[in-house]
């Protein structure tokens, strides 16, 4: 229904438009105990639950970052067959994120190209907002993405880490979320991916680890590096014993597109979904090679089917993440993968 009907009418409208629609359809149904029942009816799945790091998912998928940035959907995504959500990526200040289009489909290459620029109403908004809610489902897990806020301001170094620590700082004494993200590779911001040098990303870390979180802290990836540059970066990642990394963030060349000419060099933005696939892939398996067991991986791009899910997995997955998949093969993907992994 949704690959054969629903979609081919929703791909005739601006995404922007249509993802504003469905989070605010989500936001509703998640209010109400009998639209929640008729949504699980339909898109549930059962239990599968997997324990990283001595948090119980329900099952192993979960909603990247970038879909619910101000956790508006954290009441209705159990109930189609989510195992968590990533909020976010939140930051110290509320961005009305880039200049319009900010979001394109590339209907031929599977991929959608993001140029949000962190867009999101603020930390404090994002604590009111979980803060307040009076129910949660067992074993769903809500994660937080932390991102220095998007400004000029914001480009010099010591101002962007103070901007990490003060939106950490404020969720961890809210005790808000049940692990944290830090995203160093939004490809779509002021300055770029500021802390993907070993230097910086050593001294935003420094002071990550002061905080003293109980929670689990994770890393997000690029995924345009070679191999030895982002070795280093897991080495430092390592070094301050975070728990892990999210492998990883959007794809910047453009050139990896299956289709080159879906998008111009005048587009800007990171490109999601199929063009992730193999980078991703790859560099999970050469970390799980690298680290061992003992260092969480979750696996994030260009997972499609229950075949893309299990492939991560093999490659040393614990855990995975989705956005694009679901958009263009419809929520019923969630259910199937999470049945079948």
């Amino acid at each position: 229904m949704y690959r054969y009907v629903i979609k081919p009418i929703l791909f005739l409208f601006d995404p922007e438009l249509i993802h504003d629609l469905f989070i605010s359809l989500g936001e509703f149904l998640g209010r109400f105990s009998f639209t929640r029942k008729i949504t699980g009816y339909i898109y549930g799945n059962k239990s599968h639950s997997v324990v990283v790091d001595g948090i119980r998912y329900r099952n192993p998928v979960v909603l990247s970052a970038g879909f619910d940035y101000n956790g508006r959907l954290t009441e209705i995504l159990p109930y189609v067959s989510f195992g968590g959500v990533e909020v976010g990526s939140v930051t110290a200040k509320s961005y009305e994120g880039n200049s319009k289009p900010r979001l394109t489909r590339l209907k031929r290459s599977q991929s959608i190209l993001v140029n949000k620029g962190l867009k999101n109403e603020g930390v404090d908004a994002v604590i009111k907002r979980l803060g307040n809610k009076e129910r949660r489902e067992e074993d769903f897990v809500i994660g937080i993405s932390v991102a220095k806020t998007n400004s000029k301001e914001n480009c010099d170094t010591k101002e962007a880490v103070s901007d990490y620590i003060h939106s950490l700082k404020r969720l961890n004494k809210e005790n808000i979320g049940d692990y944290y993200a830090i995203n160093i590779s939004c490809p779509n911001a002021f300055g770029g991916e500021t802390f993907t040098t070993p230097e910086l990303l050593e001294s935003l870390l420094m002071e990550v680890v002061k905080i003293s979180i109980e929670k689990p802290v994770y890393v997000k990836m690029p995924i345009n590096m070679e191999w030895e540059e982002f070795k280093v970066l897991i080495d430092i990642i390592r070094k301050y014993r975070l728990n892990g990394v999210i492998i990883g963030n959007l794809n910047k060349n453009y050139n990896e597109l299956v289709f080159r000419e879906e998008a111009p060099d005048s587009y800007r933005g990171g490109l999601s979904g199929l063009p992730c696939k193999d980078r991703s892939n790859d560099l999970i398996e050469k970390t799980r090679k690298h680290v061992g067991k003992d260092f969480t991986i979750i696996g994030c791009g260009g997972i499609f089917s229950v075949e893309d899910a299990k492939e991560k997995l093999h490659k040393g997955a614990n855990i995975l993440q989705l956005i694009t998949g679901m958009i263009y093969k419809g929520p019923g993907l969630i259910k199937n993968i999470s049945n079948n992994v």
